[in-house]
């Protein structure tokens, strides 16, 4: 009967902790670099159960963007077919390296478009949405605009040609309307300048919270602090555009008809989604992962996404009344050779 009791007590009082890993994208396979990733995570979540912890590990494929899009229609198919095929792939590969997760979903799920409309409700509630009008390349033939990868051209500023979209081997940055005879790579037409309607996140309205959530505490590195101190919260943080014209593979929104909402809108909030899909299984509930002080919420990242779960990220709960990370473990890339 002792022993009952201190057990009872014990699990009164356990540590309640989320895992996530960022999700894969659904455009290609696993590799290397990926199982970085989910084999520390794996461990780390195994070492917390194996402590008594009540530990929950979820994922999901994010399917949503262009490049899905792209890809469906050059193989003749649905998107869902190619996301479908996709996952299974996926999930193959992670039980072969035994990663177990609690929950796998995707973020073209019922779960993850209800909690976009909760979260895309707040944000508005909150009058940080704003409409204007940007200027992008559009591809006449494919009939899509063309995101920053899918354009090639010469350098404005060292005339290398054959250049992406973003920037040049020279080290200049830049927006494909500044490209010189740019050429769309989906169908080798020149693209032509279109205006479409976008809307924006003004971020800048969080900018005492976020300066004080990533500045204080142990939630993210020492380094992390540093980088988002000297690369963006040292001046006014640029809106985020949170959008996509049609044609786009994606969750349309509800207010913004012919508007979807961009896939690193979606992506993270499929977190929350595929703990709502653990919790139907498990007669539990959501708010007590998402919206409890007794729950720990841990991400593992990569580096290359950082500013997303260290600023939009944190955004986006704070104003929709969800659970702050309690810690953004961040790791950097596999290297060989120097070589990512």
């Amino acid at each position: 009967k002792n022993n009952e009791a201190h057990l009872h007590g014990a699990i009164m009082t356990e540590r309640r902790i989320l895992v996530t890993s960022a999700l894969p994208y659904a455009n290609g396979p696993i590799h290397l670099g990926h199982l970085v990733e989910y084999i520390q995570t794996d461990i780390w979540v195994r070492f917390q159960k194996l402590r008594g912890r009540r530990c929950v590990y979820v994922c999901a494929d994010d399917t949503h963007g262009t490049a899905i899009m792209i890809r469906a229609r050059q193989e003749g198919r649905r998107e869902e077919a190619l996301i479908a095929e996709m996952q299974r792939a996926h999930e193959r590969d992670f039980a072969g390296f035994d990663i177990a997760f609690d929950n796998y979903g995707s973020t073209h799920s019922p779960e993850n478009r209800r909690f976009c409309e909760e979260i895309w409700r707040s944000l508005r509630q909150a009058d940080l949405v704003v409409e204007r009008n940007v200027s992008q390349l559009y591809d006449p033939q494919a009939g899509t605009f063309l995101a920053d990868r899918f354009v090639r051209g010469t350098c404005p500023s060292c005339g290398r040609p054959d250049q992406p979209g973003d920037s040049c081997q020279c080290g200049a940055t830049y927006t494909p309307v500044d490209l010189i005879d740019p050429v769309s790579i989906l169908s080798g037409a020149k693209p032509e300048i279109r205006e479409a309607k976008h809307l924006f996140v003004q971020l800048e309205k969080l900018h005492d919270f976020l300066n004080e959530w990533t500045q204080s505490g142990d939630h993210l590195q020492p380094e992390v602090v540093n980088y988002l101190k000297g690369h963006f919260l040292d001046e006014p943080l640029r809106d985020w555009d949170i959008s996509r014209p049609a044609p786009y593979f994606g969750f349309e929104i509800p207010d913004s008809p012919g508007n979807y909402w961009y896939v690193w809108f979606d992506a993270p909030i499929g977190y929350i989604a595929s703990t709502q899909q653990w919790c139907d299984r498990h007669s539990g509930r959501n708010d007590d992962w998402w919206r409890s002080d007794q729950t720990e919420i841990h991400h593992f990242i990569g580096k290359d996404i950082t500013y997303f779960h260290t600023l939009f990220w944190p955004g986006m709960l704070k104003v929709a009344g969800f659970s702050l990370p309690a810690k953004v473990h961040i790791h950097g890339f596999l290297t060989v050779g120097g070589e990512k």
